[in-house]
């Protein structure tokens, strides 16, 4: 699997595309580059995320998981709750007003790590920030 450049709130990280989500990791390359904004989540704990609304990326669940550790990105692909993309930078509990969620793990930032706490820290206390992912 190819590797992808993210840059996000002046921070630029380095994340492997996972093997065990190959339906969703070939459906976001399509929309590569991708560009959006990064907010603090509202229930899930540290972890910043994508709301992408209604948006169908047309894949279902697969290498899903509520407990990511800090770097494993996921992707909601809908249902219960909107479509989105979520980072955690430190303790996170997937999770919705709706209650607990799953996402798809299909990428993990395997260098820059560290600054991760930085970035949800950024994002928490300064409000909205610029991400893009990449391919390199």
């Amino acid at each position: 699997m190819a590797n992808l450049k993210i840059t996000a709130g002046g921070f630029v990280f380095k994340a492997r595309l996972e093997e065990d989500a190959p339906k969703t990791c070939s459906a976001f390359l399509k929309l590569l580059p991708y560009k959006n904004k990064i907010i603090h989540v509202r229930w899930s704990g540290e972890a910043v995320w994508i709301p992408l609304g209604d948006f169908n990326l047309g894949v279902g669940y697969e290498n899903h998981t509520s407990h990511p550790s800090k770097g494993e990105i996921l992707l909601y692909p809908g249902g219960i709750s909107e479509t989105e993309i979520l980072l955690p930078y430190g303790s996170t509990c997937f999770s919705s007003k709706m209650g607990q969620l799953a996402g798809n793990h299909f990428l993990t930032i395997i260098e820059g790590k560290e600054k991760l706490p930085e970035l949800g820290k950024k994002v928490l206390w300064e409000g909205a920030q610029d991400i893009i992912f990449e391919k390199i």
